[in-house]
C-alpha cells in the first residue's frame, strides 16, 4: 500500500509510525535530538556539569613503599602538594569532595563505615545520597542523566561505580532505588526498564550482552537527525528487578573478561558504558516520559611521564588513546565556550566515545562526573592531572529538557480513527459493489493500524518474556557453577581490573585434563591468550592431589618461578600461563578454610615476578618518611610494564619479528657533575636477534608502540583465521617504516664515569682508571706550566691556568664483544661548554686505543672556576655506535679556540655566561666579596705569624744552636704540600673505589650461588673501602701532627 495515501487518509499515522520506529529500534544510546517535546520552562535552562572528587586509601603497593599522603581536604576544597617541593601547593574547589582515605573501620559484614559517628570518612552510602539520588530523581522527572567516572587506573573508579562485596557502588544502588521507586509509583504510571552494556576498546564497540560471536571491527556507530548517534545492533534487555540487572552486569563482566584475554586487550585502557532506558507511561495524562541513564566508567587517565626529548616516528596517541584524548579536547572546548571564548569547532566526531557522549557533554542531559585519585606521593603527576581535568569539566553547561511524548493519546486517536473507518466500511457495504476498491484500501489500512496498536501493547511483554528465559538459563548456570565450586578444585582468573577478577572459574575434575587453545576434546580446558599453545599443560587430579605438567615449548610460572616439570599445586598457588594469563588455584573445599584470596591481586602476581628478578618494591624504604618518590615511581612503572614486555615478546615471536624486549632502569647509579643522583626512569632495551641492533625506548614510546603492535597482531590473527579482513595493511606487506617493531639505529649511551677535578685546584696532576660496565683507562687532566703545588687555591685567582685531558684507551668493551660491527665514542663537557665534545669514532676493537688529547686554558682564573674545580667532576659518556648510524660530532658553536687548538674556557675579565638574574648575581657577588675579604684577613694573619716564627727561628740559630740550624730541613710549607699531595692521591683512589661500590651489581643471570658470591665480593669491597679511607685520613692526621710538632720545636715553644 502506498504510504503517501495512508498519510492522507490518516493524519495520526505518521507520528505513530515514528513512535513505532523508536520502539522497534531499541539501540538508541544517547539521542542528541529527541522527538519528544520539551516543557517551555526547560527550553532555556542551563545546567553545569556537577563534579565530585573522591580520595581513596593507600593500596598495598603504596603502603609497602612507605608513601606519604600529599592531598588534604577542607569542606569541598582539595589541596595537593608537590612531594619534591613542599611549598608548591595547588588548591581546587568542586561541588562535592569525599574523604575516603582514612578514618574508617570494617564491621563484621565487611562494610566500611566511619570509625566515629559523624566522622569525615565518606562511605558508599554518602556518595550515593549526593550523586545517585540526584541522578535517579532527574531520570524519574524525564531528564537524561549521565554519570562519568574519571581517574587513573587503580584510583577507585570501579569501587565507586560498582563496589565490592557488601560495599555496593553507585550502579547497583541506583538500580535498587530505581525499581523501588517504580514499585512505589506503580498505581500512577507504568514503567519499562531496558538495560544495555558495551565496551569501547581501541575505537571498537563491543556489545557485552551479545549472544553471538564478536563482530570483526566491532559494532558501527551511526547517526540520524532525530536519534543522534547510536550503536547499530546493540542488544537491549528489558528488566523487572534489580537482581536481573545485577545478573546482566555479571554476564557483561564475564564477556568483557573473556574478550580482554582473547584480544590481548588491556582493560584499563577500555571504556565501559551501562545504559538504563527508563520509559514511564502516565495513563491519566496520556503522556510518556523516556529517560536514558548513562553510567560511564572511563579508561585509566594516567599521564605518561616522558623526558620530552623524543618524538616517536610513528603516530603518538594511537587509537587506544584516541577516545580519552578527544574527550579532553571536547571538555576543554566546552569549558572555553562557557567562559565566553569563541570556539569554532567542538570535536565530538573525532572518536567513538565522544560521539556517544555528545548529549552528556553540552547537550540534553544532566551530568555528574566523579573524579577519583590516589593521595600517594608517587601518584602526584597523575592526581594533579585528574584535578585539572575535573576543574575544566565543571565549567561545561548542558541544556537538559524533560523528554515526554503523547503516546497514549496517539493510541486513543488511532482507535477512534479505526472506529470511523469501520463506520465508513459499513456505509460502503450498503452502497454496493461500486465502492469495492475503496473498501479494500480501507480494510488494509484498518488491519495495518490494528497491527501497530498490537505492536505497541505487546512489544514490552515479548521482550520481557525473552529476557526471562535468558535469565532462567543464566540462573541455572550459576547454580551449577556453585555446586561445582563445592565439589572440585578450580583456577580463578586474576585481572588488572579488580572488577574483572574472579569472573572465570575453570574446574579441574577427577582424571587428566589438557589445558590450552584446543577445545575439541571432551577432557580439555580451553583458555585463550598470548603464548598459549594448542596443548599448553596437563592437569592431573588423582587421589585429591592436583599436579600441573607443562608441555614442550610452553611457558608456565608458579609462584613467580618458571617450571618445566610436574609440580603439585597447593591451595592459593599463583599460576601464569603463556605471556600473562594469570590464575589463582583454589584447592578442594577441605583445604580452603576461611582464607581470603582477595590479597592475591594482579599487583601481587607482578610483584612476585619482579622479586624473582631481584626487584623488591619499596622493601628497603618501608616506613621511611624520606623515601624518594621518583625511586618509588620507577619501581611502580617497572611492575606495570613487566606484563606488557612479556606480551610484546610473545607477539614478536608469533609474528617472526626476531625482536626481544627487556626492561632496564635508566640512571640507577648515575649522578651529574655535582654528584647529585640523576632522575631514574624505566626504559625498554630493544634488540634484533639477527643483526644485534639495539634501541632504547622510553616508557611512553614503548607503551605507544605496544598498542600499535596489538593492531598488527590482531590483523595477523584475522588473516590466519580466514575471517573478513578489517581495514589496514596486511602484516606480510607491512613496510618497514610503518613497522612498530623497527626503528632507525641511533648512538646509544652505554654508561658514564666521573672524573673529579678537586686536585687541579691545587695543581696536583691526576691519573686515574675509571670503570662503568667496561674498564676505561685514562691519564687525564695534567696541569701545564709551573710544577709547584699550591696550598691555597685562591693563589690562582687572576692567573692563567692550563690543563690537558688525555683519553688513552678503553679496555674490554662488552658492547663490541657482542657484535664486532660496532664502535664507540666518548663525550664530555667542561665548565661552561654548552655542547659536548666527542672523541673520534673507533670501530671493531674490543680494546680501542683513543689517544685523544684536549688542551684547555683559562686566561684569567675566576672564583667561579675555582669553585667548579673543587666541587665538580667531568662526566665522561661512553656512546655505542652501530652499523648504519652516523658518528657524533663535536659542536664548536660558541666555543673559542686558539690557532694552536687550545680551548679557552675563561677569558680575561670574563663574567658568568648566560642570562643571570641581576638580584641573584648581586647577592652572589656580595657573598663572594665577603668570603674573599675573610680569606685575605686569615691569609694576612698567617703570613704575619709565619714571619714572626721565622724571626724566632733565626734568633735561635744565631744563639748557638748551630747543629739544629745547620740541619737544613725542608720548610713546613713544602712538607705540608707533600702531605696534601699524598692525601689527594689516596682520596682519588678512595673515590674510585666508592664509584665501583655504587655500580657493583650482580649479573642479570645470577643464580643463588652467584648471588652469594656477589654478597661476599661486596663485603670485601666494603672492607677495602673502609680500610683505605681510614688509612688516608689517619696518614694525613699523622703528617699534619708531625709538621706542627716540628714547627713548634723549631720555634722554641717546646723545650
Amino acid at each position: 500500500m502506498d504510504s503517501s495515501r495512508v498519510t492522507r487518509h490518516s493524519p495520526a499515522f505518521s507520528p505513530l509510525r515514528e513512535l513505532i520506529t523508536q520502539c522497534d529500534s531499541l539501540t538508541v544510546l544517547i539521542p542528541a535530538c529527541c522527538t519528544m517535546r520539551a516543557k517551555a520552562s526547560d527550553m532555556h535552562s542551563k545546567d553545569c556539569v556537577k563534579v565530585a572528587v573522591r580520595v581513596r586509601p593507600f593500596n598495598k603497593r603504596e603502603r609497602d613503599a612507605g608513601s606519604r599522603c600529599i592531598v588534604s581536604m577542607v569542606s569541598s576544597s582539595i589541596t595537593i602538594q608537590d612531594p619534591r617541593e613542599s611549598q608548591n601547593r595547588r588548591s581546587f574547589c568542586f561541588d562535592y569532595a569525599y574523604w575516603s582515605h582514612s578514618g574508617f573501620a570494617q564491621d563484621r559484614s565487611g562494610l566500611f563505615v566511619p570509625e566515629e559517628p559523624g566522622g569525615r570518612y565518606a562511605d558508599q552510602d554518602s556518595v550515593f545520597q549526593d550523586l545517585g539520588e540526584g541522578i535517579l530523581e532527574n531520570a524519574l522527572q524525564g531528564y537524561n542523566a549521565t554519570l562519568l567516572a574519571y581517574g587513573q587506573t587503580g584510583s577507585g573508579k570501579s569501587y565507586s561505580m560498582v563496589g565490592y562485596g557488601p560495599n555496593k557502588g553507585l550502579v547497583p544502588k541506583l538500580c535498587e532505588r530505581l525499581f523501588q521507586a517504580i514499585r512505589e509509583n506503580q498505581e500512577t504510571r507504568q514503567c519499562q526498564v531496558f538495560f544495555s552494556m558495551l565496551e569501547i576498546y581501541n575505537e571498537q564497540v563491543v556489545d557485552l550482552l551479545s549472544r553471538g560471536s564478536r563482530t570483526p571491527g566491532g559494532l558501527r556507530v551511526r547517526e540520524e537527525q532525530q536519534r543522534g548517534f547510536y550503536v547499530e545492533g546493540l542488544r537491549t534487555v528489558p528488566c523487572e528487578s534489580a537482581p536481573q540487572v545485577e545478573q546482566l552486569m555479571d554476564q557483561g563482566t564475564r564477556t568483557r573478561t573473556t574478550a580482554a584475554t582473547h584480544m590481548n586487550a588491556n582493560s584499563s585502557r577500555s571504556h565501559m558504558l551501562i545504559i538504563l532506558q527508563l520509559k514511564q507511561i502516565f495513563s491519566k495524562e496520556s503522556i510518556t516520559k523516556q529517560s536514558n541513564i548513562n553510567l560511564v566508567d572511563l579508561a585509566g587517565s594516567e599521564r605518561q611521564r616522558s623526558s620530552g626529548s623524543e618524538a616517536d616516528r610513528l603516530k603518538e596517541g594511537t587509537a587506544i588513546n584516541l577516545s580519552l584524548t578527544t574527550l579532553g579536547n571536547v571538555i576543554s572546548s566546552l569549558a572555553d565556550v562557557a567562559v565566553g571564548k569563541k570556539v569554532v569547532h567542538i570535536p565530538y566526531r573525532d572518536s567513538v566515545l565522544t560521539k556517544l557522549l555528545q548529549s552528556a557533554l553540552g547537550g540534553n542531559s544532566r551530568t555528574v562526573m566523579i573524579a577519583t585519585l590516589s593521595p600517594a606521593d608517587i601518584c602526584y603527576e597523575e592526581s594533579l592531572s585528574t584535578l585539572r581535568y575535573a576543574e575544566r569539566a565543571k565549567r561545561i553547561q548542558n541544556r537538559a529538557v524533560v523528554n515526554e511524548s503523547p503516546t497514549e493519546r496517539l493510541v486513543k486517536e488511532l482507535k477512534a480513527e479505526n472506529a470511523r473507518l469501520l463506520q465508513r466500511l459499513s456505509r460502503l457495504g450498503q452502497e454496493g459493489r461500486r465502492a469495492n476498491d475503496e473498501t479494500k484500501e480501507l480494510r488494509q489500512l484498518l488491519t495495518h493500524n490494528e497491527l501497530q496498536i498490537r505492536a505497541i501493547q505487546t512489544l514490552w511483554e515479548q521482550h520481557l518474556q525473552e529476557a526471562l528465559k535468558d535469565w532462567e538459563q543464566q540462573y541455572a548456570n550459576i547454580t551449577q557453577e556453585r555446586r561445582m565450586m563445592q565439589m572440585h578444585p578450580y583456577i580463578l582468573n586474576i585481572n588488572e581490573d579488580a572488577q574483572l577478577s574472579g569472573v572465570v572459574k575453570l574446574f579441574i575434575q577427577e582424571g587428566e585434563w589438557d589445558i590450552g587453545l584446543c577445545d575439541s576434546s571432551p577432557r580439555s580446558i580451553s583458555v585463550k591468550g598470548l603464548g598459549i599453545q594448542e596443548r599448553h599443560a596437563v592437569f592431573r587430579n588423582e587421589q585429591r592431589r592436583v599436579t600441573l605438567t607443562p608441555l614442550a615449548g610452553s611457558k608456565v610460572i608458579i609462584n613467580g618461578n618458571t617450571v618445566s616439570q610436574t609440580t603439585e599445586l597447593q591451595h592459593l598457588d599463583r599460576l601464569i600461563l603463556g605471556s600473562n594469563c594469570t590464575y589463582l588455584f583454589i584447592g578442594y573445599p577441605s583445604e580452603r578454610g576461611g582464607d581470603d584470596w582477595s590479597r592475591y591481586d594482579y599487583d601481587y602476581f607482578q610483584s612476585e615476578l619482579a622479586a624473582a628478578e631481584g626487584i623488591h618494591l619499596g622493601e628497603s624504604s618501608a616506613g621511611s618518611s624520606q623515601t624518594d618518590p621518583s625511586l618509588l615511581a620507577v619501581f611502580y612503572d617497572y611492575i606495570k610494564l613487566m606484563p606488557m614486555v612479556a606480551e610484546a615478546n610473545q607477539m614478536s615471536q608469533e609474528l617472526n619479528k626476531g625482536v626481544e624486549f627487556q626492561l632496564e632502569i635508566k640512571n640507577l647509579a648515575l649522578s651529574d657533575s655535582k654528584g647529585h643522583d640523576l632522575e631514574k626512569e624505566i626504559v625498554v632495551r630493544v634488540t634484533t636477534m639477527g643483526k644485534k641492533q639495539v634501541w632504547m625506548w622510553s616508557k611512553v614510546k614503548f607503551v605507544n608502540r605496544k598498542f600499535l603492535m596489538e593492531e598488527v597482531y590482531q590483523q595477523h590473527q584475522i588473516e590466519t583465521s580466514g575471517e573478513n579482513r578489517v581495514e589496514g595493511l596486511s602484516t606480510a606487506a607491512l613496510p618497514r617504516d610503518k613497522d612498530p617493531f623497527w626503528d632507525p639505529v641511533e648512538p646509544l649511551l652505554l654508561g658514564t664515569a666521573h672524573l673529579w677535578l678537586q686536585s687541579l685546584a691545587f695543581r696536583i696532576p691526576l691519573e686515574e682508571q675509571l670503570e662503568r660496565h667496561t674498564v676505561l683507562s685514562f691519564s687525564p687532566f695534567r696541569p701545564l706550566g709551573e710544577d709547584d703545588i699550591l696550598i691555597d687555591p685562591s693563589e690562582l685567582l687572576g692567573r692563567r691556568l692550563d690543563f690537558q685531558l688525555v683519553l688513552e684507551q678503553c679496555c674490554g668493551l662488552r658492547w663490541i664483544r657482542e657484535a664486532r660491527n660496532r664502535g664507540v665514542q666518548i663525550g664530555f663537557r667542561l665548565f661552561d661548554c654548552r655542547q659536548s665534545l666527542y672523541t673520534p669514532a673507533v670501530w671493531h676493537n674490543v680494546n680501542p686505543l683513543l689517544d685523544h688529547r684536549v688542551h684547555f686554558a683559562s686566561l684569567q682564573t675566576s672564583q667561579r672556576l675555582l669553585d667548579y674545580l673543587q666541587s665538580s667532576a667531568v662526566v665522561l659518556e661512553l656512546w655505542g655506535l652501530q652499523e648504519g648510524c652516523t658518528d657524533l660530532l663535536s659542536s664548536l658553536e660558541g666555543v673559542r679556540m686558539t690557532t694552536e687548538g687550545v680551548f679557552i674556557i675563561e677569558e680575561a675579565g670574563s663574567t658568568d655566561s648566560g642570562p643571570v638574574d641581576s638580584a641573584d648575581l648581586s647577592c652572589s657577588v656580595r657573598a663572594l666579596q665577603h668570603d674573599l675579604e675573610e680569606l685575605k684577613s686569615v691569609n694576612a694573619s698567617l703570613r704575619k705569624e709565619n714571619h714572626s716564627l721565622r724571626e724566632q727561628l733565626n734568633t735561635a740559630r744565631n744563639g748557638g744552636e748551630s747543629a739544629r740550624g745547620r740541619s737544613m730541613r725542608p720548610s713546613c710549607d713544602a712538607e705540608f704540600a707533600r702531605s696534601l699531595k699524598v692525601f689527594y692521591h689516596s682520596m682519588t683512589s678512595v673515590r674510585g673505589q666508592l664509584q665501583r661500590l655504587r655500580r657493583h651489581r650482580p649479573s642479570e643471570d645470577s643464580d643463588l650461588l652467584g648471588l652469594r658470591l656477589f654478597v661476599d665480593e661486596q663485603s670485601r669491597l666494603l672492607r677495602g673501602f673502609s680500610e683505605q679511607l681510614e688509612q688516608s685520613v689517619s696518614t694525613l692526621k699523622q703528617d699534619v701532627a708531625a709538621i706542627v710538632r716540628r714547627k713548634r720545636e723549631r720555634s722554641g715553644i717546646w723545650s
